[in-house]
């Protein structure tokens, strides 16, 4: 079986799909592994260092598409290149599969097996190949950092001849994988951090962190089946506002994390709530690139509003791209492995397994994920 891995086109994108140390292990099981000339250059890895680890370079893109059995990639594959990939071939990545319904279609055309990695179910034996959990807890850290470095005070409390400072304040709404590494920063850090979710179950972690655990009620609530937070209803997120308010007001971070999986982000921080906070204060969008949760937040942009600055800033894990690649390249040969037939030296696409039932979008030349054909 060859993998091939191409280089990443998504303007700005510095993470690499593969780094050397998964080669070597996948080189180990016998598979042979091919790489677009100069993969990993935006790392500083060198043609050289993948050589040493077992790969094969190739300078000719399209011929390494057209000849993987497998491919494997970060990012999402250009639709025009869909055509280029092998017959009945295998395809890893993010793919984005709710909102990108013509590649998905085209995958299928082409008689292309693709699996989703953001929808790796989250489960137990699952957790070495989760990849969306693995890129949003460096974005918690991201989103810290970001906040951090933009406000005109520092986090922790000192106590200094001049007098004492007071710890700043951090508010994450939130808690689920980056928002719980947010706090966790936010708190190594020196801040003093609030938190909210909808999933009463997690105050126990937001407080095992060090954190408050700010309670709304909003009725019934609770998470799906993937340990995703379930949808509010319009009545329970005005409630949700509301409440918040008052936290948002007297915070000078404000971290926002929350989006429902194949879904637009729920709009949470309101113009009319950014008006009550303090001038210079920073408000920092996570989900921008679903839709957003606040108010006038602009994707890749840092907007002003009503003196309090807005970050929009997509790819976060891509600003700690060396570890976000670890992590993701990481993900990926776990995966393969755990699904590797020694004998047949293949990777073996068992259909009743459940992770595959839960990632697996298209097969056999048709959309074969049941949750994506009904959306």
């Amino acid at each position: 079986m060859n993998i091939g891995v191409p280089q990443e086109t998504h303007p700005g994108e510095r993470r690499v799909a593969l780094v050397p140390t998964s080669i070597e292990r996948l080189v180990r099981l016998g598979v042979q592994v091919t790489i677009e000339a100069g993969l990993g250059t935006s790392l500083s890895i060198r043609d050289d260092d993948y050589k040493k680890a077992g790969a094969t370079i190739e300078r000719d893109r399209r011929n390494l598409l057209s000849s993987s059995d497998l491919t494997l990639r970060l990012r999402k594959p250009p639709i025009e290149e869909v055509a280029q990939l092998k017959k009945g071939s295998l395809h890893l990545s993010f793919l984005d599969p709710f909102s990108e319904k013509s590649l998905i279609e085209e995958l299928a055309r082409h008689q292309i097996s693709a699996i989703s990695m953001e929808m790796i179910p989250r489960t137990t034996r699952a957790q070495k190949m989760d990849a969306l959990s693995s890129q949003a807890n460096l974005a918690g850290y991201v989103s810290v950092i970001l906040a951090a470095e933009r406000l005109s005070k520092i986090f922790p409390m000192l106590i200094t001849p001049a007098g004492t400072i007071t710890p700043t304040r951090v508010f994450i709404i939130g808690a689920g994988v980056a928002g719980l590494q947010a706090i966790a920063t936010a708190r190594r850090l020196g801040a003093r951090v609030e938190a909210f979710d909808t999933r009463p179950a997690v105050e126990e972690q937001v407080q095992s962190l060090g954190a408050k655990f700010v309670k709304i009620d909003l009725g019934e609530t609770g998470e799906t089946k993937e340990g995703y937070a379930k949808a509010l209803t319009p009545e329970q997120l005005e409630k949700q506002r509301q409440g918040m308010s008052k936290v948002c007001a007297a915070s000078d971070v404000v971290i926002t994390t929350a989006q429902v999986f194949g879904k637009k982000a729920p709009l949470i921080i309101t113009s009319s709530m950014i008006a009550q906070m303090k001038p210079g204060s920073i408000i920092v969008d996570m989900a921008v690139e679903s839709g957003g949760n606040v108010e006038g937040s602009r994707l890749n942009e840092e907007v002003e509003l009503n003196g309090v600055r807005v970050l929009g800033l997509g790819n976060l894990p891509g600003r700690v791209a060396v570890h976000a690649s670890q992590m993701y390249s990481a993900n990926l040969h776990n995966l393969i492995e755990e699904y590797w037939d020694k004998e047949a030296k293949t990777f073996r696409l068992d259909l009743d397994d459940e992770i595959i039932k839960g990632c697996l979008v298209t097969h056999e030349g048709r959309i074969w994920n049941e949750r994506l054909r009904k959306a």
